[in-house]
Order: C-alpha cells, then structure tokens, then sequence
C-alpha cells in the first residue's frame, strides 16, 4: 500500500501485519509477517534484529508463558552522520574544517560521473531526457528539470520474488572466492549485464548501442568511519556508492546467458573484480566518511526534501539517477540478534525459534518515486538467496519486470555453474558480444563533451590558488566568530553577488545577439533570423545529448571559472573583487580600519543634514555594483527622527559600452531604483552611518568631504564600507561621489589623493582598483523606441514606481 499510510510528522513510523496462508484452522499452517517502515528509521539488518525478537518472544511465551530474557532498553538511536563521522562532527559544528582534499576528491568524482552520460531510462523515453548540469540547476532553483510529470504520483512499486536454491547458492559462493570476488561484487556484474538486454526496450533491434551503466551499490555505514552504531535497535544507517560500468553492447547478458562460453565468462568475472576494485578505491579513500559528510552539508544548508520531491516530480528523469542498484544484505543467520537483560553477549539470528521456522525472507526499499531503473535486493536465508526485483512501473512494466527477474537468475545459475545455458529472452534480439573498443567508441560519442570538460576544468583549476584562499578564510571566521548566525549572514551575502555577476554576463549577451540579428523583426521586437536561430538551437540540444551534456559542462564551468576570476582579481578589480582580506602591491590587507584611521579633517563639524540629497556617483571600488550600470545617483534621506536613513540607489542599465546593441531596449534603460536603509547610532561618532542589507549591519564610513567655499555646502564625497567577520574582511565598498553630474580628470585626480592620504589605497581606492561610472548627458531624451513602448504598454515602468514608492515607504 506504498507510504501513505506513514504520516512522518505524527506517525506510526512503522507496522506489522500477520497473513494467514490458508482458510483452514491449523494453527501450524503457513503465515506471513509483513513489515512496514519509514525508510528514516529502519534498514535491513535493524529489521532483521526486530524480526527475530518478535518471533523469539513469540515462541518464548508459548514455550513458558513469560519472555525469560526481555530485550535490553536501548537509548535513541544515533544517526548515521553521528555513527560515521563521530559525535560532534556535523557540518553545523565544523562548518568546512573538515572537509579536505579527498572530500574534494570525492565531489569532484560524483561531478566526473556525468560525464559518462550513463543511462537510466529505456529507449522509448531516453530521448526525452534532459540529463546534465542545467536539470540540475532548474532543480536547485526551485524547478523540476523539463518541467512536471503528471503520472509521477502514479508510480508505485512492481515486485518479483525469486530464490535461488541453496545448491546455486552455495556454488556461486564457490565461484567467487575462486575468482577473488565478493558475492556482491557478483551479483553487480549480473544485475548490469542483465540490465543490457531491457535497455532498449524493444526499440534497438538490429542497431545496438554501447551505453554506460551507473550501479547504486547499497552499504552498510556502520562498518565505516567511527563505527558508533552497533546495530542494536532499529535504525537506518543505510548509504550507497556509485559503480560506473561499461560501455556495453545491449544485450550483453543475453549473449553471456545463451553462449556462455569461456572468454564470455572471463569478461564476467573481470566486471566482478571491476566492481571489487572501485569499492575497495572507494573505502580507502575514505568515501564513505566524505559521502556522509557531504550529504550532512547538503542537508544543512538546503531543502533536499524538496529537492528530492523535484527530482521525483522531473518529466525528464522520472525520477531515476540510477541504470540499476543493488542491495545485499548478506546472510541473515550471521548477524547478531536483539541484546538481552543480563546478557554481556548477543546471540546469533536463528531461523528456528520453537515451532517457528523461517521459510522465506524477502525485502525491498521502495524506488517508486526517486531511485534506479532496476532495483534488486538480496538476502540468504538457510543457504537460499531470496531475491526481490522492484522498480518502479510504468516505467518498468509488471511483465517486463517478471522477465527481468527470470533473466536475473538464469545469469546467476549459469555464472554459479548449476545451468548449462538459458533460453533467450526473445528469438529475434540480437546476441551480439560485448564491446572490444570501448574506448574508441566512448572518444567518438562524447568528443564535444570530453571537450567542455577538459576546457571547463582547466579554468576552473587556474583559480585553484584563489579559491583555497577564500576556503581558508572562511574557516577562520566560522572559528572566530560567536554567533554562528553571523558567520551565516556573512557567507550569504558573499554568495548572493558572487552568484549574481557571472549570470548578468549570458543575459546581456544572448539580449546583444538578439538585437544585433539581422532581417527583418515580429512586430518591430523580435528578428525572425533569431527566432530561426534559436529553434536551431534548442532543437540540437534537445535531441543530441552529446550537445547537451557539452553545453551544459560548458556552462557551470564558466560560471565557477568566473566566480574564481573574481577570486584572483582578473574579473574586473573595480566591481568584482571577490577575495577576502585580498592583497595591495603583494601584501595581504588584513580586516577593516577603524574610523579614527581613516577619517580626514575635512570632517570635522561634519553636519549630516547638509549631506542628504542627491549624489552622482564618479567611481566606484564595491562588488555589489555592477559595471554593466550608468548613470548612477545616491539619494540620502533621514527619516523624520533621525534615528534612521534611506539611500535611493538610482541606476540605469545596461550601459552603452556593456551591451552595445541593446541597451537601449532594457526595461530599465530609463531607470529604476532600490533602496539601501541604515541607522545613524549615538555612540558612533559624525561621519559613521550603520547600513543593513542582505542580512549583514556594517558601517559606512563618510571619510572625506568637500565644501562650496561660498555656501558651505558639500560638494564631494568619499564614502568607505567595510564588512569585517571574525578578523576577515568579506566586503570593502568605496565610492567617490559628486553632486555634479561629471568631474573633471583633475577632481578625479585630487579626489585620489585624499583617499590615498587617507591610507584607502590597500583597500581599493587606487585608481586601478576603481571603476568609473558611465554616464551620459544630463539633458539626454529617454529612450523611446519599439521596446521602450512595449514595457509601458505591458505596465512595467508602473511596476517599478509602485515597488519603489512601497520598499520606499517600508524603509521609512
């Protein structure tokens, strides 16, 4: 009845019925316990010890009328974060400190993964699929990767139950120790070659494909890291690796199956130790500790109950990330049972207890709304291994599932040596053998995305340096800082514009592109040629995913690539100085001043009545400004008591020398406006204004001011603020400012030299650490054309008036 029952947030968690297996009255027919969890709580094994105390106890009350040796109260189980890292080692109390180069490693893996483009829907709905960088980012931004699958919520669990007899059991056993290999590692290289023959869903006869498998391998965590939990009570400590095999032919199984000859069977027991090797690369590399680490992290920082429900909801994916998974749990009588009162040691899980026996024991985790195309879970129980195939349907039809399942088994029998050969699953599938160029092969179908990918990391590993740097900072605030809360704020509004100027960048090139097409234009807007242009387009990388896999590497490397320019200075020093604490002539500048070391005569008597009004900004040293602007105007106002203070931040955009052919189609080529508030604090002395924004209070310091000999009104400004956290300095912002449209070169010039007397040159004030303010004259016409028409028919320049006149009104 899948999980509707559960209700996680008031329970049951979990339940159990009893089936009886006939009509009759003996009470020693047959009957079934079916076991019911919330995956949260439960794992295998947890139930397996479960299992074994209920029907203990059963057989115990029957037997003398009383439990002699209740279980043992057990405390709260840990979680798997606690059992593997160690208690106090989550990310919130951490933060990155213990992160290190195999968890970098470690990411860096799962990211390489999709370049192998492994397949994890069937012919009849890959083309449909959206795989890639970019389906992961709709996702993260709140978005279901090629929009929302209806029937998502129709999927549910098809299951197949098969046994393989103790004598196959046993000689598969056999088999695998002879070839150096786990029983697990078997039934991985099984359950992939099987996977080859479905694949193509009927639809690649006489034009097979090599293709790449991703396996979910299931584990048990609390065999790593600190090894906390000692499976003493129910709870999940279930966690996973990824297998990367291939490439295959289809129909691979088909042919082991059919023609098990020896080279065949050689190549099985390769991809066996293929298996062995990557998990035991995996453990040494400290994988399991680094998986754990980094999921605690995702689940610190985002709403991954969300972002599963998004994944599962994907028309793209239908919820798969898997080609197949397996899960072995192993033998059911080698684990240890429930700890009894008085007892220093636990007994081995027994089959028989009393009159109860353990006929068979079956079970399966539900893959129906996220998970693997194929799902098989193993467990031996009285020398029989009991198999549950369960993916999810429609994806993978009831019918199909049985004949996977029987596929399955027939490769398995025939790898043991207990089966000759098996029939084929149809007459007219190929039974071509496996692939003898892969390589070649993977070259040629993933040249474009090889390409992005060497390009793409190699930008990305030039800012190595600058990003290490940031890291360290970041460390050094989280253990410097009180209030965690502070070091939160302070990341946040790091990301908030570092994440925001790489994305301007595609924007304001697809929108030059867009009015520099040729021909002639739909209702005056749009060229046809780039409406063509973008059909052509989309349709390559909506049908080859070699394009699409290409694009979307190409993509999240310029991003991190830019993101890492901005890091190292190379991105524009004036508007996208990124680095923490960064560097004046090759010495590191440490944290903020103070206002007393900064503060220039000119401000003394300063009155902050005189400096309300509007400003013209000249330049600027400030990464939340954006180049791409101009005109830029501050207007500063004190709220009536004068406890508080409003900064209409004025701009329009993009500038002409930004977007040189379409910045006068901007909605905001005539301006918009947003607001900066602050609160003038007693204690501080005049000159020194608090400003919020972002989640983050730093001061602005006024440093410098010019006066109208005549009227003794203030003619020019410096402005300097400087956000500080845990001795790091995240941001510096300086303005020059005017209340002249345009300055001179030699007010410019003179303006330096105060901000250099006043020791704001490590800070950024020099003049190659600043940016100039594009402007145009004061008396130019506003932009009027076709689009200029269009955004005020539609209402957007109201739009902006009224989200002025309200944020306006919000601050006062």
């Amino acid at each position: 009845d899948g999980h509707y029952w559960c209700d996680p947030s008031s329970g049951p968690l979990w339940k159990v019925e009893l089936h009886r297996l006939n009509k009759g009255t003996d009470k020693d027919a047959p009957c079934a316990l079916l076991f019911s969890f919330n995956h949260c709580i439960s794992d295998q094994s947890s139930v397996n010890i479960l299992t074994d105390q209920i029907i203990a106890n059963m057989a115990a009350i029957e037997d003398t009328g009383k439990i002699e040796k209740p279980a043992a109260s057990q405390s709260m189980p840990m979680s798997v974060e606690d059992t593997v890292m160690g208690l106090g080692n989550r990310f919130s109390d951490k933060i990155f400190s213990d992160f290190d180069l195999s968890t970098i490693g470690y990411v860096a893996g799962k990211a390489a993964e999709g370049f192998k483009s492994p397949v994890i829907l069937p012919d009849s709905e890959i083309e449909k699929q959206g795989n890639g960088a970019l389906g992961a980012l709709s996702i993260i931004g709140g978005k279901t990767a090629g929009g929302d699958d209806e029937a998502s919520n129709e999927r549910t669990s098809t299951l197949q139950f098969r046994s393989l007899s103790k004598e196959a059991t046993s000689a598969l056993l056999t088999k695998c120790r002879e070839n150096g290999v786990t029983v697990t590692n078997a039934l991985s290289a099984a359950l992939t070659l099987t996977a080859t023959d479905f694949i193509g869903n009927g639809l690649s006869q006489g034009k097979d494909k090599k293709r790449n498998y991703k396996v979910l391998q299931s584990l048990n965590m609390r065999r790593f890291g600190e090894q906390l939990d000692k499976c003493e009570t129910v709870a999940c400590h279930a966690g996973s690796m990824d297998l990367m095999h291939g490439p295959f032919l289809d129909h691979s199984g088909e042919s082991l199956r059919t023609e098990p000859t020896d080279e065949k069977k050689a190549k099985f027991w390769e991809l066996a130790k293929e298996g062995k090797d990557q998990t035991a690369k995996f453990v040494e590399n400290n994988g399991p500790k680094n998986a754990v680490r980094v999921f605690d992290f995702a689940m610190t920082i985002s709403d991954m109950n969300n972002l599963v429900h998004l994944t599962s909801q994907s028309k793209d994916t239908q919820g798969r990330a898997y080609s197949a998974g397996i899960s072995n749990v192993g033998v059911y009588e080698r684990q240890e049972s429930v700890r009894r009162e008085g007892d220093d040691e636990r007994d081995a899980i027994k089959i028989n207890h009393g009159r109860y026996h353990i006929d068979d024991m079956y079970f399966a985790v539900s893959n129906a709304r996220t998970g693997c195309l194929y799902q098989l879970s193993c467990m031996t129980v009285d020398g029989e291994m009991k198999i549950v195939s369960h993916p999810a349907t429609p994806v993978v039809s009831e019918q199909t599932n049985e004949k996977f399942a029987d596929a399955f088994v027939d490769l398995v029998e025939v790898m043991a040596g207990t089966k000759e050969k098996a029939n084929g699953i149809d007459k007219s599938i190929s039974t071509s053998g496996g692939d003898s160029n892969g390589i070649a092969s993977f070259v040629k179908d993933n040249g474009l995305v090889l390409a992005a990918s060497v390009f793409g990391l190699g930008a990305i590993v030039s800012h190595a340096p600058a990003f290490n740097a940031f890291y360290q900072s970041m460390i050094q605030i989280k253990e410097n800082v009180e209030d965690p809360e502070d070091f939160w704020a302070a990341l946040n509004f790091w990301i908030f514009f570092a994440v925001g100027h790489p994305i301007l960048q595609p924007v304001l090139w697809i929108s030059d592109v867009l009015h520099g097409s040729p021909g002639p234009r739909l209702a005056d807007l749009v060229p046809y040629t780039y409406l063509v242009g973008n059909a052509v387009a989309i349709g390559a990388i909506a049908t080859s995913k070699q394009i699409r896999n290409a694009v979307n590497i190409a993509a999240v490397a310029a991003f991190f690539a830019y993101v890492g320019a901005g890091l190292d200075g190379q991105a524009g020093l004036g508007d996208f100085n990124l680095a923490l604490d960064d560097s004046y002539k090759g010495q590191i500048v440490r944290g903020c001043p103070t206002y007393e070391e900064v503060r220039q005569p000119s401000m003394d008597n300063f009155d902050l009545e005189k400096y309300q009004g509007k400003w013209y900004e000249q330049k600027f040293h400030d990464w939340t400004q954006f180049k791409e602007v101009y005109d830029t105007t501050l207007d500063i106002k004190l709220t009536p008591d004068g406890k508080g203070w409003i900064d209409d931040f004025g701009v329009k955009g993009p500038a002409p020398d930004s977007a040189k052919l379409s910045w006068d189609k901007s909605p905001v080529a005539n301006g918009a406006h947003y607001f900066l508030f602050g609160r003038v604090d007693d204690k501080d002395p005049a000159g020194v204004l608090r400003e919020s924004g972002f989640g983050v209070e730093f001061p602005d310091y006024i440093v410098d001011v010019q006066k109208d000999p005549n009227t003794g009104e203030y003619t020019e400004a410096i402005q300097f603020q400087c956000l500080e956290r845990g001795g790091v300095r995240v941001f510096e912002g300086i303005n020059f400012m005017s209340r002249n449209p345009t300055m001179t070169d030699g007010e410019i010039a003179a303006m330096h030299a105060r901000a250099e007397k006043a020791g704001m040159y490590p800070y950024g004030a020099s003049p190659d650490q600043m940016h100039t303010v594009a402007r145009r004259p004061v008396d130019a016409a506003p932009e009027d054309n076709a689009w200029q028409q269009m955004w005020h028919n539609i209402g957007f320049d109201r739009l902006l008036e009224l989200l002025t006149e309200s944020i306006e009104d919000g601050g006062r």
